[in-house]
């Protein structure tokens, strides 16, 4: 059963075949239609998120080699567009930026003049976005959205985006989002869906959006060799994907497990660098300050990304509440698959597997799940 609820597509239909070589029609409608396109490209040999205005700054023709603690390109046999995972960078840093302004204070003649004016947000387009990062997306809109409060600033720059998601049909080693039922599909959450096969893109609308941009392209009829291709690229994506997480028994067994000494382990091995929380597409853990000027009459109130395996993210009366590796440890993984369940009824983990392969000494949240519930099992089992 899944631990993921998605808001089902409402009117998600094929629109057509676009052409590889028409692929930067699509670019230029995005940008006519007042949108700045980000997209993958290569940069410092990694791909992530940047502004692109040509398919030319796509990677074509590179994949991404991921392991624990390893990432690096390589040049594929093939000149697909997309055909790679996912990279260091998430759509997050452009929803919930890494640092903002919250309020601002202004000592005038008359006192002081608060505001908490958001500056416009950008128009953007989404390209390239995986069914794991679509999901992720809809995490943080439960946390920012639709709560009891919501953040102004994540919703102007929500709603200001247009998402053209791409179907999977590649996984690297650490990729798990079968398990957590977030993908490699893209089902809902996009204005359009695109899956790339020989000679072109497979592209679905999800929204009126979606359909005006795609009005604006030279698509071809679909063709049931289409469809089946383009089912057998997505079906190749799932097939490939080795790394597995049970998740029926996450909530009891890690949070009915807070003492157990396989967290004092885990503590051996991590660096407590915070990378795990700072690639995570779904991570929300911040920090405010506010920060003044040499005259101290004007007053910033800054609000940056922070993480809970900071010592200092815990500070309370005094003195910090986990300051031991190990209880940031147990945290972060708690959190992250059990008691998220209790305040957004899902997991936070979506398979991206970006925490696996950025973590320097590679720890493996799904390996130490198992290793967690092997030792319980165990001891429950022992007569003595």
């Amino acid at each position: 059963m899944s631990h993921h609820t998605s808001i089902q597509p409402a009117d998600v239909s094929v629109a057509g075949l676009l052409r590889t070589d028409d692929l930067q029609q699509l670019i230029d409608a995005l940008i006519a239609a007042g949108y700045d396109v980000i997209g993958p490209k290569i940069d410092q040999c990694a791909i992530v998120y940047d502004q692109i205005t040509s398919v030319n700054q796509l990677p074509r023709g590179w994949t991404d080699l991921q392991e624990p603690g390893r990432y690096r390109l390589q040049q594929s046999d093939d000149s697909k567009y997309f055909g790679f995972a996912v990279g260091p960078h998430s759509w997050k840093k452009y929803l919930f930026p890494p640092q903002s302004i919250v309020s601002t204070a202004t000592r005038t003649e008359n006192g002081w003049q608060f505001s908490t004016d958001a500056p416009p947000a950008p128009r953007l387009a989404f390209l390239g976005v995986r069914a794991c990062e679509l999901a992720a997306i809809e995490i943080q809109d439960r946390v920012f959205l639709h709560g009891p409060w919501v953040d102004p600033i994540y919703k102007s720059r929500r709603d200001a985006v247009l998402i053209v998601a791409v179907n999977c049909t590649s996984a690297a080693s650490t990729c798990f989002c079968s398990s957590t039922n977030t993908g490699p599909r893209c089902r809902s959450g996009f204005d359009l869906a695109l899956t790339e096969i020989a000679g072109g893109f497979v592209i679905e609308t999800g929204s009126e959006s979606g359909r005006a941009i795609a009005a604006r392209l030279p698509l071809e009829s679909v063709t049931e060799h289409h469809h089946a291709e383009a089912s057998s690229a997505r079906a190749q994506a799932e097939a490939m994907m080795t790394r597995k997480l049970r998740t029926d028994d996450l909530h009891d067994l890690l949070l009915g497990n807070l003492k157990h000494p396989h967290w004092d382990d885990v503590a051996t091995r991590c660096l407590s660098c915070t990378n795990c929380t700072m690639v995570c597409p779904t991570c929300f853990c911040s920090t405010v300050t506010d920060v003044s000027d040499l005259t101290n009459d004007h007053v910033q109130r800054e609000r940056k990304w922070d993480s809970c395996f900071n010592i200092d993210f815990s500070y309370m009366n005094g003195s910090p509440v986990r300051n031991s590796i190990a209880s940031r440890y147990r945290q972060w993984l708690t959190h992250k698959l059990a008691s998220w369940q209790d305040q957004f009824g899902t997991l936070g983990c979506v398979g991206c597997g970006r925490c696996i392969t950025w973590c320097p000494p590679g720890i493996d949240l799904t390996e130490e799940v198992v290793k967690l519930r092997d030792a319980v099992h165990a001891n429950s089992e022992d007569p003595s």
